[in-house]
């Protein structure tokens, strides 16, 4: 099949991750994908799988996007692209539009986030053949939209071992002796874009908490502030300054290989507001690292609501992280159990196939 991925996504994150994969594992299984993604992407380079030619780029202004719209029609018809696959609502219409302009492919949409659609994507998407949800918690949102045939649950995948397989300890040394952490001390790890939503300021709340148990814990944050002026970042740094705790936080922008941060760490936690799915917990589940995590849909869908604490309440994060680091024993057994979770429900290759299955039913 010849199928057109577009994101108009600016900065790197789970849903682009998940876009990079699904395409680079369509092409693995002898598809010809092409995408649309917008000029000013940082994340670019890591479509270099592709050929040149089967790149375009297109500024999705909005969420009407008429000029785009045309753009992408004339790329379909020339490249005879029979699925066209949208992932950001603000390419929703230009991409419902396209197809209605090149005629023949069929539009698909994947949804990502748990935050509700516009209304009037019940009529201008019209032609959509099937829409997407990456988890059970997004699905009600196109249930109100959609008919219920055109439905489906796709859940992230991502490849195991990548994670499963790598030399722990090995990992482990590399990343704190790069960034001077003590091998013996312990370390927790939290991945997220820095904004309140993912709830950086509940977790380092907590870790005054943890630290008068555990006053050897490092905490490194992962994740970058993308407002203009990083106004949330400095927040998150002066209160961390206001615990005197600034010796024991690292903070990196990203980190490109995931497994060896995972590998390096103790606990990882995610102390969101809100996941649709949780691909940072995903990847700590991959990797056989504990998790502690609050109740967001994402977060019950992946490792159990039981094993969850209330969303921010530091103080309650703050006893499930202490018991954790307590506990050797625990850490260990709750992490092979989540690795053996993520190895039976959310390998690459299963997202992959059944993603290709959508295809075939609706060509």
């Amino acid at each position: 099949m010849r199928i057109l991925h577009i994101s108009s996504a600016k900065n790197f994150g789970g849903g682009e991750k998940h876009f990079v994969d699904l395409c680079h594992g369509l092409q693995n299984r002898g598809h010809e994908v092409f995408v649309v993604i917008r000029p000013t992407s940082v994340w670019k380079e890591r479509l270099n799988f592709l050929p040149p030619e089967n790149i375009l780029e297109v500024s999705i202004r909005n969420s009407i996007g008429i000029f785009s719209a045309q753009r992408i029609a004339r790329f379909i018809n020339q490249h005879k692209i029979e699925i066209v696959h949208a992932h950001l609502a603000r390419d929703y219409f230009p991409t419902s539009l396209a197809c209605r302009l090149a005629k023949s492919p069929k539009f698909v949409l994947t949804r990502h986030v748990l935050f509700p659609m516009k209304a009037f994507y019940r009529f201008a998407l019209k032609n959509l053949s099937k829409a997407i949800a990456v988890s059970s918690a997004v699905k009600p949102q196109l249930e109100k939209l959609f008919p219920a045939e055109k439905i489906t649950i796709i859940s992230n995948g991502i490849n195991i071992e990548n994670f499963s397989d790598s030399p722990r300890e090995n990992l482990r040394r590399e990343f704190r002796f790069e960034h001077n952490i003590p091998f013996d001390s312990l370390m927790i790890a939290a991945v997220g874009e820095l904004i309140p939503l993912k709830g950086q300021e509940d977790l380092i709340i907590a870790s005054q908490l943890v630290a008068e148990k555990f006053p050897d814990t490092h905490f490194v944050i992962v994740g970058k502030d993308n407002s203009v002026d990083q106004s949330f970042r400095r927040k998150l740094k002066r209160l961390v300054n206001v615990f005197g705790l600034e010796d024991k936080f690292l903070w990196l922008n990203w980190v490109e290989d995931m497994a060896t941060l995972l590998h390096a760490c103790d606990l990882f936690v995610s102390p969101s507001h809100s996941e649709s799915f949780g691909l940072a917990i995903l990847e700590a589940m991959a990797s056989s690292c504990p998790v502690a995590a609050t109740e967001t849909e994402g977060a019950k869908e992946l490792i159990g609501k039981e094993n969850l604490v209330p969303i921010e309440n530091p103080t309650k994060l703050a006893g499930k992280i202490c018991e954790f680091l307590a506990n050797e024993k625990l850490r260990e057994e709750f992490g092979k159990n989540l690795q053996t979770i993520a190895k039976e429900k959310f390998c690459l290759d299963k997202m992959i196939e059944e993603t290709e299955e959508i295809y075939r039913n609706i060509s």
